[in-house]
C-alpha cells in the first residue's frame, strides 16, 4: 500500500508547477513595464540658456567688428608701414598727411621695430655686446659702410668709439627689408642722437644690393675697414641734412647742408 502511494505521488512531485511559472511571468512582465529609457543629456535646452548664448555671440561679434583693426595685417605692420587710417585718408587732407611723413620719420618707426632692442632707443647700444650708433664712426662717416652692414650683416669683434665689442653680431636685412626701408632707417640713424650725416636714398641701396649680390656671408670689421669711407654714388653731398617733414627734396636738387 505504501509503495503504491509513493509511486503515484512521485510523478506529481517531479512535474512542473504551472501555477509558479505563471507567477514568474507576471513578475517579469511587471519589471519590463517599469523600465524607462535613459534620458541623461537628451533633455531640451532651456529657452533662457539659448537667449543668453545668442546675446553673447551678438555682442562678441560687435566687439570684434569695432576693435579688430578690420582684420588687416597692415594694422600691425612690424616694419613700420603706414597706419590703416592714414592709408584710407582721402582728399587734400589725406595727401598732406602722407606728404608730412618724411624718410626720417619712416626710418624712426622701422628702427623701433627692428633695431631698438639691440642698439637701444638712445642709440647707445649695450656695453660689451651691441655697439652704439650715436657718434659711431661707422654711422656718421660715408654712407657706403653702414649700408653694407645693414644689407649683409656684421660679425664681431668690432671696435666702435674706442671700445671693443667681441660678441657683436648683426643679422643681414637684405632679405627682410626693402631698399626704401633700408634707406629710411639709415637716414634716421645718420641724423639722430646728434649725428649729422647725409641721407640715403632707395636708389643708392638698390645699386649697392646689386653690387653685393654675390657676397653670401656677413662682413667682418676688416672687410668694412677695407672699403673707402665714402658716400654711395648718386646721393646728397656729405654733411647734407635730411629733408624735414613736409619738405621733400625736389628731383635733381640736393638737400641744403646744415649751417
Amino acid at each position: 500500500m505504501n509503495e503504491e502511494t509513493a509511486k503515484s505521488a512521485s510523478p506529481i512531485g517531479q512535474g512542473m508547477d504551472y501555477g509558479e511559472q505563471a507567477d514568474v511571468q507576471q513578475v517579469h512582465a511587471a519589471v519590463q513595464r517599469e523600465k524607462r529609457e535613459p534620458r541623461v543629456g537628451a533633455e531640451p535646452l532651456s529657452i533662457w540658456l539659448i537667449a543668453v548664448y545668442g546675446l553673447a555671440v551678438f555682442f562678441g561679434g560687435a566687439y570684434l567688428g569695432r576693435y579688430s583693426g578690420n582684420f588687416s595685417g597692415d594694422a600691425l605692420d612690424p616694419y613700420g608701414g603706414e597706419p590703416q587710417a592714414m592709408k584710407k585718408a582721402a582728399g587734400p587732407q589725406g595727401e598732406q598727411q602722407q606728404a608730412e611723413l618724411s624718410p626720417r620719420d619712416r626710418g624712426k618707426k622701422i628702427f623701433a621695430a627692428n633695431c631698438q632692442t639691440c642698439h637701444q632707443a638712445n642709440g647707445l647700444g649695450v656695453a660689451g655686446q651691441y655697439p652704439p650708433l650715436a657718434g659711431s664712426e661707422f654711422t656718421t662717416g660715408g654712407s657706403r659702410r653702414p649700408a653694407m652692414i645693414v644689407l649683409k650683416g656684421l660679425q664681431g669683434p668690432v671696435t666702435v668709439k674706442g671700445q671693443k665689442f667681441g660678441t657683436a653680431v648683426m643679422q643681414p636685412w637684405d632679405k627682410t627689408l626693402t631698399d626704401q626701408k633700408i634707406a629710411d632707417v639709415l637716414t634716421y640713424e645718420r641724423s639722430e642722437w646728434g649725428n649729422s650725416a647725409s641721407p640715403v636714398t632707395a636708389e643708392q641701396v638698390a645699386a649697392l644690393r646689386k653690387e653685393l649680390a654675390n657676397h653670401p656671408e656677413s662682413f667682418g670689421e676688416h672687410d668694412i675697414l677695407a672699403v673707402p669711407d665714402e658716400d654711395l654714388p648718386g646721393g646728397a653731398p656729405a654733411g647734407a641734412a635730411p629733408p624735414k617733414p613736409g619738405e621733400a627734396a625736389k628731383p635733381g636738387e640736393s638737400p641744403k647742408p646744415q649751417g
